[in-house]
C-alpha cells in the first residue's frame, strides 16, 4: 500500500471525479490520476510543457488539468473559491510543506471544500527517526543527498485527532499515510494546540500508536470497502 495505490483505489471504487493535489513536485502521482477535474497546486512545479504534453498523450485525462504555480495558502486565498466553487473536492492529497502549521492550514482549507463523503490523504505522517522529523531549518542546511525529511506533519494529524467531528487515522506505510474523513472520531484525543506545539519527537515516538491511531496498511480496504 502506498499513496498512489490508495488514490487510485478511492477514485475507482467511490467514483470520485474531483481531485486536488497540494505539493505536486514532478507530477509522479498527479499525472496518473484519471478524471477531468484535477487541480495541481505547487509554487515550484518540477516539470515543464514537454512533460505535460507527454503525460497527456499517455493519460488523455491530463488534458483537463488545472495548474496553479502558487503556495497553497495563496491558492485558497485567491483561487479556490472560483475554481472549486460549489463542486466540492471529493479527494484531496496533501504533500506540501512538511511542517505542522503549513500542513494544518492545508488540511483545514481542504475541509472547507470537502464533500461530505470526501477523503483527505496526508503524506509523511509517521517519521520513524528523529532526523526525519527535524525542523525544516535543520534539514535545509543538511548536505546529504536525498536525505529523508518528513518534518512534524504528525502534529497536524494529532490536532485532527482531537476533533470529534472527524475520523482520523494513519496507515503504517509510505512514511505514514494519514486519512481524514467527516464523521465520529475513533478514540478522540484531548490536547490543546499549545500542548501539541510543545510536544517532542521523543514523546511522539513513545505514543505514536495511539496518537496517530496507527493502522495496518490493509485496514484501508476494510474501512473503505475498496
Amino acid at each position: 500500500m502506498d499513496r498512489l495505490i490508495a488514490i487510485k483505489a478511492l477514485m475507482k471504487s467511490r467514483g470520485y471525479k474531483n481531485y486536488l493535489e497540494i505539493g505536486v513536485s514532478n507530477g509522479h502521482i498527479f499525472f496518473r490520476v484519471k478524471t477531468n477535474f484535477k487541480i495541481a497546486v505547487d509554487p515550484c512545479f518540477q516539470f515543464g510543457t514537454g512533460r505535460i504534453i507527454t503525460k497527456t498523450i499517455i493519460n488523455p485525462w491530463n488534458l483537463y488539468n488545472k495548474y496553479f504555480r502558487v503556495t497553497s495558502d495563496d491558492f485558497f486565498l485567491k483561487n479556490a473559491g472560483s475554481v472549486i466553487g460549489d463542486r466540492k473536492i471529493e479527494l484531496a492529497f496533501i504533500d506540501g510543506m512538511h511542517e505542522y502549521e503549513y500542513a494544518l492550514r492545508d488540511i483545514e482549507n481542504c475541509l472547507k471544500y470537502l464533500d461530505d463523503k470526501g477523503v483527505i490523504l496526508v503524506h509523511d505522517c509517521n517519521p520513524l527517526t528523529k532526523e526525519a522529523a527535524r525542523p525544516y531549518k535543520e534539514f535545509a542546511v543538511d548536505n546529504k543527498v536525498n536525505a529523508l525529511w518528513n518534518g512534524d506533519v504528525w502534529k497536524a494529524i494529532l490536532e485532527m485527532r482531537c476533533r470529534k467531528d472527524l475520523n482520523t487515522f494513519v496507515l503504517d506505510c509510505d512514511h505514514g499515510l494519514g486519512v481524514i474523513t467527516k464523521g465520529k472520531q475513533e478514540n478522540a484525543l484531548n490536547y490543546t494546540k499549545s500542548e501539541i506545539e510543545k510536544m517532542s519527537y521523543e514523546e511522539f515516538d513513545v505514543n505514536r500508536q495511539s496518537w496517530l491511531n496507527l493502522k495496518r496498511p490493509d485496514y484501508f480496504y476494510d474501512f473503505f470497502k475498496a
